[in-house]
């Protein structure tokens, strides 16, 4: 049986990531749900999951190995049940409230026993905004806060946030927010080591190779420049600490009624990708599968992207992230195909622009399955890269 790898080796004990920092945009548009359709989802915060009801899918299986990521993904799911569209705002944190822990409150009868358990024993979090309760969020909020203030002033901020043409956007950065001091400190505080101290596992760089400072300093250029800082969620909660007006899918005004109107078709589970395709009978027709596959060896990935084949069905779309390790499309022996075309260009207006591709396949039908299987020369490896 295949084991999670990371299960064995990192800590799951509190939230790492109490956002989604995955652009539900692309992935929607790259997973192309219909109603019907049966979906399995990497819960992390739960946001993505939820932007997966708006699409009306007939149902929504969200799995975590993190208990208290499911307590973040339950509080969500409380919130939209409990709380009208300005509340649920606040209590996420992205706008300023004093009245969070009252709104606790109210959702609190609304989770289990454990996520409950979870929450009443972090108030502090729960004032700071949920959206703010984890590691990640947290080494941030360091950076925001002792940071970038030695770096760029406020105005600044603001000046890279406000809407300009793609010509200003590019002289802006080039002439004002380039500095010395902007390259050398995001170097030190984005290096390999000060992250897995204040902000990731240190086993989730296991099959990390290179300068991951220097990756993410050209990914930020390419958010700041070629795409558009006014319009971009997670670039405005990085320099700011809230949302405002830029919302992530799953908390715009115009998502708010029918992700909670279809809440009832949503459930999830504590367990691994892996212990979960090889006990379910279920068959999916889209899977987000966050960035799961940066945790495995390839030897591991491909075992459980076959996983995934075998509880797909024909034509499910199959959607991940790679940030720092090179999980590229793989066909297995004709059962999954790279969308490549589609792939390029949902990443190429990926908001959450830290990472380095982003991963769009579908499974081939049984009949199509066969044909590709015969055109596969003789001797050729079932598994390509």
């Amino acid at each position: 049986m295949l084991r999670s790898e990371v299960a064995q080796r990192a800590d799951f004990s509190e939230i790492r990531y109490a956002q989604c920092w995955e652009d539900a945009d692309i992935l929607l548009e790259a997973l192309s749900i219909q109603p019907g359709h049966t979906c399995l989802s990497i819960a992390s915060a739960g946001d993505n999951t939820l932007a997966l009801l708006s699409q009306k899918p007939r149902r929504v299986l969200a799995i975590d190995l993190s208990p208290p990521q499911l307590a973040a993904l339950e509080l969500r799911v409380a919130a939209f049940r409990e709380l009208r569209y300005p509340e649920m705002l606040a209590l996420i944190g992205s706008v300023p409230s004093a009245e969070r822990i009252a709104l606790y409150g109210r959702c609190r009868k609304q989770l289990s026993a454990a996520a409950r358990s979870y929450w009443d024993r972090r108030p502090k979090l729960i004032e700071l905004g949920i959206g703010s309760a984890g590691r990640f969020e947290h080494y941030l909020r360091i950076f925001r806060k002792y940071v970038l203030p030695l770096i760029q002033s406020r105005r600044r901020v603001q000046r890279l946030l406000a809407s300009k043409p793609d010509s200003e956007r590019v002289w802006f950065y080039d002439n004002v927010w380039n500095n010395f001091r902007w390259r050398l400190l995001f170097r030190l505080f984005f290096s390999r080591r000060v992250m897995q101290t204040l902000g990731r596992d240190p086993e989730f760089f296991r099959y990390v190779d290179g300068k991951v400072a220097l990756r993410l300093l050209e990914r930020t250029r390419y958010a700041m420049v070629q795409l558009d800082p006014s319009a971009n969620p997670y670039l405005r909660w990085i320099l700011t600490g809230e949302h405002g007006d830029t919302l992530p899918f799953a908390l715009r005004a115009e998502n708010f009624e029918v992700v909670r109107d279809h809440l009832d078709r949503l459930e999830w589970r504590c367990c691994s990708l892996e212990d979960l395709l090889q006990q379910t009978r279920w068959k999916f027709d889209a899977f987000n599968l966050s960035d799961v596959f940066e945790y495995m060896s390839e030897e591991n990935y491909l075992r459980a992207l076959d996983l995934v084949v075998r509880a797909a069905n024909p034509h499910a779309r199959v959607a991940y992230w790679n940030l720092f390790v090179p999980r590229r499309a793989h066909t297995l022996a004709g059962s999954l195909q790279p969308i490549k075309a589609l792939s390029a260009s949902l990443f190429a207006r990926d908001n959450a622009f830290f990472y380095s591709s982003f991963e769009v396949e579908e499974a081939i039908c049984s009949t199509e399955a066969t044909a590709a299987g015969a055109q596969q020369p003789a001797g050729a490896s079932a598994t390509k890269g």
